[in-house]
């Protein structure tokens, strides 16, 4: 696992440094793309893996279209359980999260900027040694930057990504959907 100590968060326009833990996890949000895996234990002839559609919903038996994106598991489950449950002996649906996938973006040192396709957790460090790691003669590994638009509010996360490196940290920090990781170059006279 990879680790992270001494993350600063930062807000949005002044770019001020503040002393803030790092944002707990969140729930997954069911998004389009996403494969899910549902199971009824009292009625295995209805269990399914399904991918949700582009217009949200995934199809099921005797119920037909449900909505799920938009959803954590927890509330798909709740919903699947209201929908049937009137035909289960045994009241209980489980959903999974199958495979998800989302993008982040890399950009600034390194040596293949862009659009990285998640379709597992990632931590910053890791979204960066997929767009080919840092630039050696470049990088700032100390200011590597995380830019994420939450509830409309772009805030910016500061990661001393040369300290993971050097194996001194022990907080990770993981990427959301959309997120932006800016890696930084050092300042040069030259």
């Amino acid at each position: 696992m990879i680790m992270l100590l001494g993350v600063t968060a930062c807000h949005t326009d002044k770019f001020s440094q503040l002393d803030e833990k790092l944002p707990p996890p969140e729930p997954i949000v069911l998004r389009e793309g996403d494969s899910v895996r549902i199971t009824f234990p009292g009625a295995p002839n209805l269990n399914a893996v399904q991918q949700i559609k582009r217009d949200g919903r995934i199809s099921l038996q005797l119920v037909g279209e449900v909505s799920a994106a938009g959803m954590t598991e927890t509330q798909l489950q709740k919903e699947l359980l209201k929908l049937y449950g009137p035909q289960l002996q045994t009241k209980e649906v489980n959903v999974a999260i199958e495979s998800a996938s989302f993008p982040v973006y890399v950009t600034g040192a390194v040596l293949r900027p862009g659009k990285i396709m998640c379709d597992r957790p990632m931590t910053a460090l890791e979204a960066v040694m997929e767009a080919g790691g840092f630039d050696p003669n470049k990088a700032d590994q100390k200011g590597v930057m995380v830019i994420r638009n939450e509830n409309g509010r772009v805030q910016h996360y500061k990661l001393n990504l040369k300290k993971v490196m050097e194996g001194q940290d022990s907080e990770s920090f993981n990427l959301k959907p959309s997120d932006i990781v800016r890696v930084p170059e050092k300042f040069s006279w030259f």
